[in-house]
């Protein structure tokens, strides 16, 4: 939803925004609705922003636009998800046709945004725990853990959020690989120096459980980074 709905509907969408988080997000939509006579018509838009409540649907060259009260039917064009929704607001870039509708989803339903809004709710939530957990007495060692934890997750996160964005956007998702391979490097390298530490202040002993395991592991990659020179 949006800071730039303009009409009597602003005051709603500043209440739905201050009830949950609003995330960035592209997802092509198609919706339909019904005129004052009953005839049908249908538009396809893209979900820019949304919440658990609704979102910001921006147009795609339609020639009709739903007026605010409308009620719509909306199909998630990536996933399938089928809901209803109100327009609760327009958007106007100038005097000329709508730039968009902000839209009310009737009821809530967070599997019709799919997995990108998901995952980004998700990471949001695990963003705040981190917070919340630094301002507790923790030790630094488990929280240090947590935190690197977050952050592998926050970036894988944002490779999928890519390659679905990528997808619905009819562009090429292969490049979206090298990110993870990316990823998986930084996280291997960022383990391997935390087992370093650990071994240096002995936090790790020689009768741990999978050390032999651990050895091996390390051997056969040293072996195969040596094949890459």
């Amino acid at each position: 939803m949006s800071t730039g709905a303009r009409d009597s509907g602003g005051t709603r969408i500043e209440k739905e925004r201050r009830r949950s988080d609003r995330y960035h997000l592209v997802i092509p939509i198609h919706m339909n609705w019904r005129g004052p006579s009953g005839e049908r018509y249908s538009a396809h838009a893209q979900a820019k922003e949304a919440n658990l409540h609704g979102g910001f649907l921006e147009f795609m060259d339609a020639e009709r636009y739903p007026p605010e009260g409308a009620e719509l039917e909306l199909t998630n064009l990536v996933s399938g998800q089928k809901g209803k929704g109100r327009v609760s607001a327009i958007r106007r870039a100038s005097q000329d046709a709508p730039l968009g509708v902000a839209v009310e989803l009737l009821p809530p339903k967070e599997e019709f945004w799919g997995l990108t809004f998901q995952l980004r709710r998700s990471t949001g939530e695990l963003l705040k725990l981190e917070h919340g957990i630094k301002s507790g007495e923790i030790d630094p060692y488990v929280l240090r853990e947590f935190r690197d934890a977050v952050d592998h997750i926050r970036k894988t996160a944002w490779a999928v959020q890519e390659w679905k964005e990528r997808q619905a956007l009819k562009r090429d998702t292969a490049t979206v690989i090298p990110l993870l391979v990316t990823e998986r490097i930084r996280r291997g390298t960022q383990l391997y120096e935390a087992l370093s530490a650990d071994l240096q202040t002995q936090t790790i002993r020689p009768e741990a459980a999978d050390i032999e395991d651990l050895l091996h592991a390390i051997e056969r990659l040293r072996e195969e980074l040596k094949r890459l020179h």
